[in-house]
């Protein structure tokens, strides 16, 4: 139990339909959603919808969804990736001859075909009770007749202003003078509520064909980018089978590669018994534990995770313990060795998770991403569509099993997750902050799951992450200073990072109750409701 006088924020607790999100607007629609009628996934994707009008430096239509489902009366979850694939034309070789080595954020070399819109309407049409029109109404409302900034958003806003410069559309619609919008000021994107118009009416067609395609493979093409028509009318996603691991008598399960879900498994299963022996989760040691195996961990998928056809290590082998064993043992428990580590995209991202259990049992962890603040930064004029940096999440190494290719989808941060016991859901939640993810849902679910705090307690609590390839840490500043004096005992160097470290979003399902527990993370503007 909380000190009641102390700031914080309380569980949110209620009996038939729960939503939790980074953002109280979204959390207002799509409990709205549920209690007019509609089931998980509509509230979900109600609640994402509006996030990429009133939190547009953190998703948008022009980005990636993933989705982990867990129907009703289902003895197991099901998954939907909805990452976008390089245009077919683009390959390493081209690249080189135009004298690239890297992939520039704001260059159309970047930008990935977006996913979000065709997982949307497939999640919809497969796993909802809603049209799209009622779906999308909300965030239509709000996108053309203005919505309030809130605090984190215009502190993201803020800190983006050159990447905002970049593009003259981009700069148009999203600085006033040059200046983001202040907190409280109302902000509209009436070309963004036009495209959500057209998706409403025409289904994914409204997007992938049409005006609103053209104008999106016009300005890429006129950033010298390789998109076309046809990359887009063939841009599909697909379900695909959950992976899972145990951890402390619960069933964690993770979308399987091309994201980075199989990463927390492989911590989870490293974690476990070095933990057992700490009894504070912000012991020192229990935090140079999780430091050093994130380590490992994030070289291991830097080596290895990719899409699946190009992978060399199966699922199988990477979440054999035998293997995880193996890192483990590689891990010194007294001091911090650094293991070399070539990020393949830059550290920070941001994106939002949208955790919902509707009153029949259906429960549902999205996540929607441009992957960094405001993605590309590369804005359609007519049509208000923000465009992602997926593309920086290739290797420009060739024969990696992560290199850019067309077609192929990119290494991807984003991953929903759900938690089970005995063949039951018990938490849909997710993890946001780019990279972070991975080692973020290990960390919450250690917190949660092994030592006992509860859901709120879970994401309140400091967060640190190394810095992959420079052998430092990023820790907030609300640690003890005892905590930081024993983590730089064992030889860490500690950065305070000008940011936050995630966010997150969870609810627990108390079957034996038949209540619902939300918690929302206070790194961000939103909350949980319930009904």
């Amino acid at each position: 139990m909380r000190n009641f006088e102390q700031p914080g924020r309380s569980t949110v607790h209620a009996t038939s339909g729960m939503v939790a999100t980074s953002h109280s607007l979204a959390s207002v629609e799509a409990l709205q959603v549920l209690r007019d009628g509609g089931n998980a996934m509509d509230a979900a994707l109600a609640a994402c919808a509006v996030q990429c009008v009133v939190e547009p430096g953190s998703t948008g239509i022009g980005g990636d969804c993933f989705a982990m489902i867990w129907p009703a009366g289902s003895e197991r979850p099901v998954a939907y990736n909805g990452s976008g694939r390089a245009p077919a034309a683009a390959s390493l070789e081209r690249l080189a001859h135009m004298g690239l080595a890297d992939i520039e954020r704001t260059s159309a070399h970047a930008v990935t075909i977006p996913g979000s819109v065709e997982a949307w309407c497939r999640l919809t049409a497969d796993h909802g009770r809603l049209s799209m029109r009622e779906i999308l109404a909300p965030a239509i409302r709000l996108a053309g007749d203005g919505y309030a900034v809130s605090p984190r958003v215009h502190w993201d806003w803020s800190r983006h202003q050159e990447l905002l410069r970049t593009h003259a559309p981009t700069r148009s619609r999203f600085l006033t003078d040059d200046q983001p919008p202040a907190v409280g000021a109302i902000h509209r994107q009436p070309e963004l509520a036009r495209t959500l118009e057209r998706i409403a009416e025409q289904g994914p067609s409204g997007f992938y064909d049409g005006p609103v395609a053209e104008e999106m493979v016009a300005v890429l093409s006129e950033l010298g980018g390789f998109h076309s028509l046809e990359d887009f009318a063939l841009a599909r996603g697909e379900y695909v089978d959950p992976i899972s691991t145990t951890f402390q008598g619960y069933e964690v399960h993770e979308c399987p590669p091309n994201g980075q879900g199989i990463i927390a498994l492989m911590l989870l299963q490293m974690l476990e018994p070095l933990e057992a022996g700490c009894g504070d989760p912000l012991d020192p040691q229990r935090l140079h534990y999780f430091i050093e195996a994130a380590r490992i961990a994030y070289a291991a998928r830097d080596e290895w995770v990719a899409e699946p056809d190009a992978m060399e290590a199966g699922f199988g082998q990477l979440l054999a313990h035998s293997y995880t064993d193996r890192m483990r043992q590689s891990l010194d428990p007294d001091s911090a060795a650094s293991v070399p580590v070539q990020p393949l995209s830059p550290v920070a991202g941001n994106t939002v998770c949208i955790a919902v259990v509707d009153r029949d049992g259906n429960a549902v962890s999205l996540i929607n991403s441009l992957f960094l603040n405001f993605g590309s930064g590369i804005l359609t004029p007519r049509h208000g569509v923000l465009l992602n940096n997926r593309g920086q999440g290739f290797s420009m190494q060739a024969g990696h099993p992560n290199q850019l290719d067309g077609g192929k989808r990119p290494l991807n941060t984003i991953i929903p997750g759900m938690v089970s016991q005995k063949g039951r859901p018990v938490m849909p939640f997710g993890v946001m902050g780019g990279h972070y993810q991975s080692a973020g849902h290990a960390y919450m679910l250690s917190n949660l799951l092994r030592f006992g705090l509860d859901l709120q307690e879970s994401m309140d609590l400091p967060r640190l992450f190394p810095i992959l390839g420079e052998g430092m840490v990023e820790i907030e500043s609300t640690f003890r200073p005892e905590v930081l004096e024993g983590l730089r005992d064992r030889g860490h160097r500690l950065i305070f990072p000008p940011r936050p470290i995630g966010g997150s979003q969870a609810i627990w399902i108390d079957h034996a109750a038949g209540t619902l527990v939300g918690a929302s993370d206070h790194r961000k503007d939103g909350c949980a409701l319930g009904y």
